[in-house]
């Protein structure tokens, strides 16, 4: 059994896991879909970290008996905890960003 470090570890040490979370979040939900969406991914790897996340427990997978079959992939609650702190970071980069931009014109 791996820890929940080892396991957060897993999902965010990977450079796919939060790009395939976020355009999951946003509606993007079915694999070709994700794909095409994210840029210089594979079949094999989103195939992958579909499966991984799945088992951590971030996304779950609806598939429907139909011809050709569809499946369709949402954001489970942990997921969508996950996404939030992912959301905080993002915006703690920008405000950074700013504040290095700031400093660097204020020390022109």
């Amino acid at each position: 059994m791996q820890s929940s470090a080892r396991k957060l570890e897993n999902v965010l040490g990977c450079k796919w896991s939060v790009p395939v979370l976020l355009a999951v979040s946003s509606g993007v939900i079915r694999p070709g879909a994700l794909e095409k969406h994210i840029n210089g991914i594979s079949k094999k790897v989103l195939a992958e970290r579909l499966r991984k996340l799945r088992a951590y427990g971030l996304l779950k997978k609806h598939s429907f008996p139909e011809v050709p079959p569809r499946t369709e992939y949402s954001i489970t609650p942990l997921g969508q905890k996950l996404i939030d702190v992912i959301q905080q970071i993002q915006s703690l980069n920008t405000e950074l960003e700013e504040e290095i931009i700031k400093g660097i014109r204020e020390n022109d």
